[in-house]
């Protein structure tokens, strides 16, 4: 809040607004298959940076951006 309020560009009331609605999305993280946490703005730029990799050697995704190769190695 300290950040925002030195900012000087929103009022109290919509600082206030903006925590509560931060803590509401929050609470569903549970719902998420990743979090990350930027409370250091490089570490979360690393790990984020990470799940898009990993999500990019998904198997599905894979299989549809090398189909042919893998097949190709798998009927050798």
């Amino acid at each position: 809040m300290q950040r925002l309020r030195g900012r000087g560009q929103d009022s109290e009331a919509v600082i206030r607004r903006r925590f509560r609605d931060a803590v509401t999305d929050m609470s569903h993280f549970n719902e998420y298959d990743y979090v990350v946490i930027n409370d250091d703005f490089a570490a979360a730029l690393l790990d984020l940076s990470a799940i898009v990799r990993a999500r990019r050697q998904r198997v599905e995704v894979q299989r549809a951006r090398q189909g042919v190769l893998i097949d190709a190695l798998l009927n050798e």
